[in-house]
């Protein structure tokens, strides 16, 4: 499936239908009179975040959503019907911005949520409203309300617990592989990871979902590498791994570069517990992996974790670490033990 979390789409509800004017026309019925019903309302566009989507992709084919118009009213008294809501589903994390991206119109970050965005026009009156003992042959009627239209941003932000980040060939895709059920694209280059890679970490009992983003290069903020825009995809974790590659350049002079282009991103994500792990261990001896990590302690990080995703040297100690910054249940374990339930309650029976 590809992956797309920036989308530009247009919106326009149904417009009301008009009323009608009428009057009975039937034999033997001397005196006639208004019979002209209402119209309908117009259709709702109506979002609603749904499980299992985790890409906007399905809105690069279809742009354009607009609801049906409400049936017009009719003689003998007969309302128009109100046409249906049209429902748009999108991945939970899900924001609708407005259409120069300054203002969020609506944020979706649970399972079922729904939101009424743009409602549709009110069926106008027909003339059997308008009789009265002073108007007993109305022809006034209304044309019922307009459409309401606009164009909007969908930007999809993956909801993880932890997220994981680092320099290009850092040894994300590796490390992610070997702790979760994520299959990410292994190569001896860098930028082998294009877009986020979500995975469920089961550690001690607990589980979690675990977000890789691509590697940030110097200057990401200004558009250098792949950018910095999928940065957006960890500002929801809790808790963050930045892997350092041992076998780099200089560790904490890349240490540095990544914090440097998280304070340039914004929304805080420089403020968000870090766990430091050096990454790569395996190809160093003892005394080599203990210089670096006093070289990033110094740099500035809090604790260095020595790791190793290819033979799983430190990986242990270090989800031990990450599951002290998560709630005492996640909402992937939440999400488990509720479907648990489920069929716990479902009634016997012999078919």
């Amino acid at each position: 499936m590809h992956f797309l979390d920036q989308a530009k789409i247009f919106l326009k509800s149904g417009a009301g239908g008009p009323g009608a004017v009428s009057f009975r026309r039937e034999k033997y019925v001397e005196y006639g009179g208004p019979d002209g019903g209402n119209g309908g309302k117009g259709g709702d566009i109506v979002f609603e975040a749904v499980q299992g989507l985790n890409t906007l992709i399905d809105f690069r084919y279809s742009q354009h959503f607009k609801a049906k118009r409400g049936n017009h009213g009719m003689g003998r008294d007969r309302y128009g019907r109100g046409a249906d809501d049209l429902v748009i589903k999108v991945p939970v994390g899900t924001q609708v911005l407005s259409e120069d991206k300054e203002e969020i119109l609506a944020d979706f970050t649970e399972v079922g949520q729904r939101v009424v965005f743009l409602e549709g026009g009110a069926g106008g009156r027909g003339n059997a409203s308008y009789k009265s003992s002073t108007n007993r042959a109305p022809r006034q009627h209304q044309p019922g309300e307009p459409s309401e239209e606009m164009w909007v941003w969908l930007r999809l932000k993956l909801l993880a617990d932890v997220g994981m980040l680092g320099l290009p060939n850092a040894g994300k895709s590796t490390f992610i592989n070997a702790i979760s059920n994520a299959r990410a694209k292994v190569g001896a280059y860098a930028f082998t990871t294009l877009v986020p890679k979500l995975g469920v970490v089961h550690h001690k009992g607990r589980e979690f979902v675990l977000a890789d983003i691509p590697g940030l290069i110097e200057g990401a903020a200004e558009g250098a590498g792949i950018g910095d825009r999928f940065l957006g995809h960890i500002e929801r974790c809790r808790v963050l791994i930045h892997l350092v590659d041992i076998s780099g350049d200089d560790p904490a002079e890349g240490m540095k570069t990544v914090q440097e282009e998280l304070a340039a991103y914004g929304a805080d994500l420089e403020k968000k517990p870090q766990l430091i792990a050096l990454n790569k261990v395996d190809l160093a001896d003892a005394e080599l992996v203990e210089g670096f990590a006093k070289e990033l302690l110094d740099a500035g990080a809090d604790e260095v974790f020595a790791v190793s995703g290819a033979t799983g040297q430190g990986i242990e100690q270090l989800l031990d670490s990450v599951l002290s910054y998560l709630p005492d249940r996640t909402s992937t374990e939440t999400n488990a033990a509720e479907e648990e339930n489920v069929d716990e309650a479902k009634p016997w029976s012999p078919i």
